[in-house]
């Protein structure tokens, strides 16, 4: 993904991109069950694997975004069912910074998502793709991003 074109579908109607950072023990077997079980859902999200929801950096959300994402979705295990016993736990607490550095970069929170998929919830899991794709292309493409350098240039006037 790089650059903020507008993305069209063949038939020449928008279709948003959308980055998803899963964990590798939940989330992402809970997506390669929904494949290997042959489910459909809709083909705009991108997945990167981690290895738990707590490791993700807020910079992987911004970088998602300057590189054309209309959306991000971070999903990772249940409360309490954490390979690492406690990084989702963790990715919960840091969510509330998320949400403020997001909004601090002129990033709409309609777009961002956030979820727990078991690795036995492939249902959920194309539902939920299905949801925030709908959500995010009702928004229309992503476009008013300004950056973390300009912002903060603007906080210092």
């Amino acid at each position: 993904m790089s650059g903020h074109t507008e993305h069209t579908a063949p038939t020449g109607g928008y279709e948003p991109k959308i980055m998803a950072f899963v964990c590798n023990w939940c989330t992402y077997a809970g997506a390669d069950l929904a494949g290997t079980s042959r489910m459909e859902y809709r083909p705009n999200v991108r997945i990167i694997k981690l290895p738990c929801t707590g490791r993700i950096d807020p910079l992987f959300i911004i970088k998602a975004f300057e590189n054309g994402a209309d959306g991000v979705l971070v999903s990772g295990c249940h409360p309490g069912d954490c390979h690492y016993t406690t990084g989702n736990y963790h990715a919960r607490r840091r969510w509330i910074g998320f949400k403020n550095l997001m909004e601090f970069a002129g990033i709409d929170m309609k777009r961002l998502h956030f979820s727990w998929v078991s690795a036995s919830e492939a249902i959920k899991w194309v539902d939920l793709i299905n949801k925030v794709t709908d959500e995010i292309k009702a928004l229309g493409p992503f476009m008013e991003y300004k950056g973390l350098k300009e912002k903060s240039a603007e906080q210092g006037e």
